[in-house]
C-alpha cells in the first residue's frame, strides 16, 4: 500500500476517533445532566413533603390535602418516568465508549501497520547499504592485491 494512501486511512481513522470521542463526551454530559435533573425533583419533592406536613401542622381542609396528595402523586410518576429514562442515558454512553475504543483500536492498529511498513523500509535500506559497503569492501580488498 502506498505510503499517501496508509496516510490518508490514518487521518481518517484519527478523524472518526475524534468524532467518536465527542459524542461519548456529548452522551456522558447528557447523562449527567439527567442526573442532576433528577436530583433536583427529588429534592423538590422533598421539600414539598416538608411543606406538606407543616402546612398539615397548621390544619388543612379536605379538599386542600386531596390537591397537594394529588400533585404528590403527580411527582412521583415523574419520577417514576425519569428513572426509567435514567437506562437510556446509561446505555447510550455504553455504546459510545464501545464505538470509540473501536475507533481507537482501528487507528492504533493503522499506526502499527505504518510502523511495520516504514521498519521494512529502513531494514531494505540498511540491507542495501550493507551490500554496498561489502562490494566496496571487497573492490577495494581486490585493488590491493593487483599492485
Amino acid at each position: 500500500m502506498a505510503d499517501s494512501a496508509l496516510e490518508l486511512i490514518l487521518e481518517r481513522a484519527k478523524d472518526d476517533e475524534h468524532k467518536a470521542s465527542l459524542a461519548l463526551n456529548n452522551a456522558r454530559i447528557e447523562r449527567d445532566t439527567y442526573y442532576q435533573q433528577l436530583q433536583q425533583i427529588e429534592q423538590y419533592r422533598l421539600d414539598y413533603c416538608q411543606q406538606l406536613t407543616a402546612r398539615g401542622l397548621d390544619g388543612l381542609s379536605a379538599s386542600s390535602y386531596n390537591h397537594l396528595q394529588k400533585f404528590l402523586g403527580q411527582l412521583d410518576e415523574t419520577l417514576v418516568k425519569q428513572k426509567e429514562a435514567g437506562g437510556q442515558f446509561e446505555q447510550q454512553v455504553e455504546q459510545c465508549s464501545e464505538f470509540w475504543n473501536e475507533m481507537r483500536k482501528k487507528r492504533q492498529s493503522i499506526e502499527w501497520l505504518q510502523e511495520k511498513k516504514q521498519a521494512e523500509r529502513q531494514a531494505l535500506r540498511d540491507k542495501q547499504e550493507q551490500t554496498m559497503m561489502d562490494e566496496f569492501a571487497t573492490l577495494q580488498f581486490a585493488r590491493k592485491l593487483r599492485r
